[in-house]
């Protein structure tokens, strides 16, 4: 009698457990409803939006157009400079913005890029010498801009002179109206080494500010624009490459707001046109030239070419 009451209470409460797991797969279930449609909605506008930056980024008018606007932004950006506010945030060289990426443009520029390129590769499901390939693109671009910068540097400290403001004693009993201070010659000092210690540099210089983010600015378009063919590839796009994409995008469209502010805000002609030209030339040389060239262990292929079907391949770089 008591093994059959034993065996009664085991089996209810082996029912009972039964039923609470139920219960909480349920309640779990209807909990995540929400969460999981929430996440299909981001998913289906992650695909539109990108699917149509795509179309934008990868259009003939963009790819033929796109380095003529950003020279008209150089050229004519400092006249912008009658209508901006000095009271403006924008106009303070501590700005967040300032501090935060416009110091730090190719490292930003190289992480993005470069992570949008190993996704795309991934993929096509290429090799992982096709991947190198085409990844030394960014390594090049950068090795470029670090020379540039270093011999940019070097000729502004060959070419320039510290200079001391000195106030004399008859200067400060004086009034306001006398003469401007002498300047007093500082020998054998560097531009930073002078800027660092508040005194005063002239002499040629040549925006390297202007230059980085024209390069990157042109560099974005040109790889981004191979994304517009990714539907082709063996793996569809998914959403790691679809949010590296837009943040790419994002990214660009900072770098060009950033470039206005400065030619805005912090006008200097001719340095940030000659900085310009300067990019201009160094995305000239390399996309629209060595890139180029044809297949080969010296020549890194243009953004795109060798990851989609033969039936698509189309040259992927701004003309």
């Amino acid at each position: 009698m008591e093994g059959d009451i034993n065996a009664d209470l085991r089996s209810r409460n082996g029912l009972a457990s039964d039923i609470s797991l139920d219960k909480l797969e349920r309640m779990a279930a209807e909990m995540l409803l929400p969460v999981r449609f929430l996440m299909g909605l981001l998913s289906v506008a992650l695909d539109s939006v990108t699917d149509l930056l795509g179309r934008v980024v990868g259009s003939s008018l963009v790819k033929k157009h796109f380095h003529l606007a950003l020279s008209g932004l150089v050229l004519f950006g400092p006249a912008l400079s009658l209508w901006a506010s000095k009271y403006s945030v924008f106009a303070n060289s501590n700005n967040f913005l300032y501090r935060k990426f416009l110091r730090s443009t190719w490292g930003w520029t190289f992480l993005l890029s470069g992570s949008f390129i190993i996704l795309l590769c991934l993929s096509a499901r290429c090799s992982l010498s096709v991947s190198l390939r085409h990844l030394s693109r960014i390594g090049l671009v950068g090795l470029l801009l670090w020379g540039c910068r270093y011999v940019l540097t070097l000729l502004e400290d060959a070419a320039g002179t510290c200079f001391e403001p000195v106030t004399s004693d008859a200067q400060s009993s004086s009034s306001s109206s006398s003469s401007s201070p002498l300047l007093l010659l500082h020998e054998d000092q560097t531009k930073a080494s002078c800027l660092r210690a508040g005194l005063l540099w002239r002499g040629y210089e040549l925006s390297q500010d202007v230059l980085v983010l024209c390069f990157c600015c042109l560099l974005l378009v040109e790889e981004l624009s191979a994304f517009a063919r990714s539907k082709s590839l063996r793996t569809p796009p998914g959403g790691a490459l679809r949010l590296v994409f837009l943040l790419c995008v994002v990214l660009l469209l900072l770098w060009m707001f950033l470039l206005l502010c400065l030619l805005a805000y912090f006008p200097k002609c001719p340095s940030q046109q000659l900085g310009g030209a300067l990019g201009y030339l160094g995305w000239r040389g390399l996309y629209q030239g060595w890139y180029r060239l044809g297949p080969g262990w010296t020549c890194p292929r243009l953004p795109g070419e060798g990851l989609f079907p033969p039936a698509d391949t189309q040259t992927n770089s701004i003309a």
